[in-house]
């Protein structure tokens, strides 16, 4: 073994010489948030609970956690250490190994460039609502804006004027109104293209240029930007959770979120939808965990970096269960309605979100 020490430390030094100049993560810290930024986001706190409720509520988390120590971690790690030990992106890592694995890398450019098509179109619209968030009274809670028509009611006489007479067949919050016709400004058909939504057309266009000054400078500048954009999302989802847990009704969600149903195991379309979690959730196969583990130091722990972040991101899962649940479940108890009648529909974030609003 004492023979091949002086090779090992031989390459170390070599492979530490080469990440000097192609730049590296400041610290360990910076290299633990960027990848956390980039595996966590939407797919925890929008999909994972709306799944735990379709496939059976806490019996999910059987074919979750076996496919997570069976896939995820291994091939999380996989990843990870390809990138650091070849301090190569993507595409050239594969590459290395064999010419024609160089598709792969193509392949995982070619999937990104389509999630970066629909997610940074998320990012404007959060960028919409937050700069009419801006004002002394929101204007998606009440029904006297220009874009607001006969049929809007506020969520908080909803219940209280269900059943009279006077109130619209298709009644609707002032929050819908509010994200169709001044948001989207939906056309009525699809065959109508409609005009260009000015406004949003530059949330987007403002959202590429700060994508662009966080990523123009490498390493040097993204290991700084993430500081903000890792941790932020963290303290939001913890005033979710608190607020949602105060809410009336909050129980109910939260029992319905975790209530199992053993039946559901039988399902194959259970096993499938966990796989699939784990696989979107992780970002599996898209290379951006090889371009940024490239960045490490060539021995650098990745075994534990690896471990500690697939626990960070499963456990941000199921605790965006609880904020999204208990937010569900006062839905629930407002409207007068079964929890499953607010939890129907793959939007079940979304209505929560809408709630936060409207509470």
């Amino acid at each position: 073994l004492d023979k091949f020490s002086p090779k090992v430390s031989c390459t170390a030094q070599i492979k530490d010489d080469e990440l000097l100049a192609r730049g590296q993560w400041a610290s360990k810290a910076e290299f633990l948030l960027a990848v956390a930024g980039q595996i966590i986001g939407l797919g925890n706190v929008w999909r994972f609970p709306y799944l735990c409720y379709k496939n059976g509520g806490g019996v999910f988390f059987i074919p979750y956690l076996l496919f997570l120590v069976l896939c995820g971690i291994p091939l999380f790690l996989l990843e990870t250490s390809l990138g650091q030990y070849t301090s190569l992106g993507g595409v050239s890592a594969w590459r290395t190994i064999c010419p024609l694995f160089g598709g792969l890398g193509y392949a995982s450019q070619v999937m990104i460039l389509h999630g970066c098509v629909y997610y940074i179109v998320i990012l404007a619209w959060a960028l919409f609502y937050l700069s009419y968030s801006f004002q002394a009274e929101l204007p998606w809670s009440h029904c006297n804006n220009t874009w607001n028509t006969a049929a809007c009611v506020l969520f908080e006489h909803h219940n209280q004027t269900a059943n009279a007479s006077s109130l619209p067949v298709n009644a609707t919050s002032p929050v819908m109104e509010f994200w169709e016709r001044e948001v989207l400004r939906l056309s009525a058909s699809l065959d109508e293209l409609g005009p260009v939504n000015w406004k949003l057309a530059l949330c987007l266009a403002a959202v590429w240029l700060v994508c662009y000054f966080c990523v123009w400078k490498g390493v040097k500048s993204t290991g700084k930007v993430v500081y903000l954009t890792a941790t932020f999302p963290y303290v939001m989802l913890l005033v979710l959770l608190v607020r949602g847990a105060t809410l009336p009704g909050a129980a109910q969600g939260i029992v319905y979120y975790l209530k199992p149903n053993h039946t559901r195991l039988a399902d194959p379309q259970v096993w499938m939808d966990a796989g699939t979690q784990i696989f979107f959730s992780y970002g599996i196969c898209l290379g951006s965990l090889t371009a940024l583990g490239s960045y490490n130091k060539f021995n650098n722990d990745c075994y534990k970096d690896s471990f500690m972040l697939c626990l960070l991101n499963s456990s941000t899962s199921f605790l965006a269960g609880f904020a999204i649940f208990s937010v569900l479940g006062f839905m629930a108890e407002e409207q007068g309605v079964d929890i499953a009648s607010v939890a129907q529909s793959g939007e079940a974030a979304a209505s929560a979100a809408r709630c936060f609003m409207e509470a």
